[in-house]
């Protein structure tokens, strides 16, 4: 039986409320959204929610591992729920479109620092920046 966001949900401790259904909803259907996207989203289906709302429910659910927060240079902070992984993203210099980039070498954290200063390394973050297709032909 496949697993349902309400059972995600109660597996983190997390009680089940409309908000964070459909912040979940939302994000499955526009993955790296950022929280103004995940905004529009949820109001669609539940027009009165407030903004506060949806950043302690991003918050909360990104506590609690069900999403991740990620947060290119120059750009909004985006969520995603591919959280089983430790994978990487490349993001468009000119239209900031973001895709997920699977693991460069191995297991996490995938890549080996020279030096951790003591620190126990558990994940790794690569951006790759380049042009999409659609920004490399409007180029031409």
């Amino acid at each position: 039986m496949p697993v349902t966001d309400t059972d995600l949900l109660r597996s983190r401790g997390l009680r089940v409320t409309a908000p964070r259904l459909a912040v979940l909803d939302a994000l499955a259907g526009d993955p790296h959204a950022d929280a103004d996207t995940v905004l529009r989203g949820v109001r669609s289906r539940m027009p009165s929610v407030s903004v506060q709302a949806i950043y302690d429910v991003l918050a909360a659910l990104t506590q609690a591992g069900l999403i991740r927060r990620i947060e290119p240079a120059g750009h909004p902070a985006r969520y995603e729920r591919r959280v089983e992984d430790n994978h990487h993203h490349v993001v468009c210099r000119g239209c900031g479109a973001i895709d997920d980039v699977d693991c460069v070498v191995g297991h996490a954290p995938c890549l080996v620092p020279s030096s951790t200063s003591g620190f126990a390394v558990e994940m790794a973050e690569v951006t790759f920046w380049g042009l999409c297709p659609a920004c490399r032909t409007a180029g031409d």
